[in-house]
């Protein structure tokens, strides 16, 4: 009698568990990108800079390829119902790295990531207290030492970059430089090793060194003779949002839908101006920005709406506030000024809740007047309201909080994360917040979530005529100066944004798929809809593109993300 295991004659091997090829998936993102594990709140990498050498790079699409077909190889039949959800998202994940690695190669043609990799990295063990502040400093210490060999990875492998990504590389490295300088030995003051201390002085002397050799080289070497395109064309940028967000729709139609959004949101800001004032809609929202500028800087009255809005939510019972250490409301560093606003959340794995940053950019004092008070005006009450919304409460802060209790490590990890849910969720909270009547009696505060709004569709738009037509950088800037009502400089940093971050189409993606979801979910379940109850279960799902949170929520053949 033929054993039960076999078939015709051919031992059959058991299916791998894909939880078990999670884990081995996850420890060599880890072991690849050991600054991004920190964000991850995974410590085991935390004395490694990324090595970015070519050699490491090959090796790293080998190692992919790999893990590519290990996982074909897993069977369907082993599966449970949200595996067989979570397989093609970690499938497209592997191909969209590879697709990074060998056809985008922002590792060839960007100095900003290395600046800001550096500068990112150094700031994980600066800001978050989950070790002793002597262990970290240790942890700093191995990777200032390994900075040179990481910046003499960039001088290698970047030969021909777009002039435009010399032009904020240098921007960044130069704040890089100001981080390494000031800031982190001040997070460290309280230090009490006199050896570490001169070894940190040592090894900071020596990065700095290696970095301005950098900058020299790109202002001197490098930049007069860049020439290369920015553009990453259609079928490359179509691909990118294909494998990093679940997003199939072609770019033709993902435009007209930005353009369709932006009509629509237009209407309603002029509807909304003339509640505020009489004028031109662009006139109404010049004048109530230019009189309501935070009166004692842009971090004290961001510190207020932040407990302005907990209340609100949980007054309106719209989504669950778990039990969370306090926001720290602060200056943007140096190396990170280029955004307006960011939030350093601890990651998902982290053994213990540890505190959360909630950064904006001050005016800099060197800046001409003008230029400050323009800085002021786009950090208007009215629009850093709808800031505070997409970065704190209850955007990307309470999002982590829930993240936390996720069970699934695939849907937990951020480095598998697509930016489309994160940002979606975060940029979909603004309009919510408005929609269940925050600030209802004050029409400026509608406004300014508004314009918030318009900003994101502008970057859907120029995004993909940026890659996948023939728009130049300085249309872009005229794009957002009259379609998102954006002053010049931050106009223009928006354009210049587009060329090396094309995915910032995801805010407004992201937000309308999950409108879309949302109201899918309603039509489903009737009068048992609650608005808390589907967050807390959008949440509790975790990290997934729109299409796997569809099937979550609504089931096989759960339709169209998007229309």
């Amino acid at each position: 009698m033929r054993p039960a295991w076999r078939f015709d004659s051919v031992p059959m091997i058991a299916s791998e568990p894909l939880h078990h090829f999670v884990g081995d998936y996850l420890s060599h993102l880890y072991e690849t990108n050991p600054s991004a594990a920190t964000f991850d709140g995974v410590h085991a990498y935390d004395d490694l800079l990324e090595n970015l050498d070519r050699g490491a790079i090959d090796a790293d699409v080998q190692a992919l390829s790999g893990l590519a077909r290990r996982l074909a190889a897993i069977s369907t039949d082993s599966l449970t119902g949200d595996e067989r959800v979570e397989r093609p998202m970690i499938a497209a994940h592997i191909q969209g790295r590879l697709l990074e690695l060998e056809k985008v190669r922002t590792w060839e043609r960007s100095p900003q990531l290395y600046g800001e990799l550096l500068g990112t990295s150094l700031a994980g063990q600066a800001l978050f207290d989950y070790a002793p502040a002597e262990e970290r400093a240790r942890r700093v210490l191995s990777k200032l030492r390994q900075a040179p060999r990481f910046i003499q990875s960039a001088r290698d492998n970047i030969k021909d970059p777009p002039g435009i990504f010399v032009k904020i590389g240098l921007e960044t490295l130069r704040g890089t430089v100001r981080f390494i300088e000031s800031d982190l030995p001040k997070a460290f003051a309280d230090v009490d090793d006199l050896g570490l201390l001169g070894d940190l002085a040592d090894a900071q002397t020596e990065a700095i060194e290696a970095l301005r050799a950098y900058i020299a080289h790109l202002e001197g070497e490098v930049g007069p003779k860049a020439r290369a395109s920015f553009r990453l064309g259609a079928d490359r940028f179509a691909a990118k949002l294909r494998l990093e967000e679940g997003i199939e729709i072609p770019l033709g139609r993902l435009l007209e839908i930005g353009l369709r959004e932006l009509n629509a949101v237009q209407e309603e800001f002029r509807q909304t101006a003339a509640r505020v004032g009489p004028g031109d809609p662009a006139e109404v929202w010049a004048r109530v920005k230019a009189h309501r500028t935070p009166e004692h800087g842009v971090v004290q009255a961001a510190r207020e709406q932040i407990e302005e809005l907990a209340r609100f939510i949980r007054r309106k019972d719209l989504v669950s506030i778990p039990p969370c250490e306090p926001v720290v409301v602060a200056a943007t560093p140096d190396f990170f000024r280029w955004s307006f606003a960011s939030m350093w959340t601890p990651g998902p794995f982290e053994a213990r809740p540890t505190r959360a940053y909630y950064y904006l950019t001050e005016a800099d004092p060197s800046w001409p007047a003008d230029r400050r008070v323009e800085h002021l005006r786009d950090l208007a009450v009215p629009a850093l309201w709808s800031i505070s919304m997409h970065e704190v409460y209850p955007g990307h802060f309470l999002h982590f909080q829930h993240l936390r209790q996720v069970e699934s490590r695939a849907r937990r990890s951020l480095l598998l994360a697509p930016a489309s849910f994160i940002e979606g969720w975060a940029h979909y909270c603004e309009h919510m917040m408005i929609e269940a009547g925050f600030e209802k009696q004050d029409p400026a505060v509608r406004l300014g979530q508004l314009a918030e709004a318009l900003i994101r569709i502008a970057r859907l738009v120029v995004a993909i005529r940026l890659h996948a037509e023939d728009m130049s950088v300085e249309q872009g800037v005229r794009f957002f100066r009259e379609e998102a009502f954006l002053e010049e400089s931050t106009a223009r940093r928006e354009a210049e944004r587009g060329t090396f971050d094309p995915s910032y189409v995801v805010y407004t993606a992201g937000k309308l798929m999950l409108l879309k979801l949302r109201e899918d979910c309603k039509a489903q379940a009737g009068a048992e809809f609650s608005l808390k109850g589907f967050h807390d279960r959008l949440l509790r799902n975790g990290l997934a593109t729109f299409h796997a949170h569809r099937q979550f929520m609504l089931g096989d053949g759960a339709g169209a993300v998007m229309e």
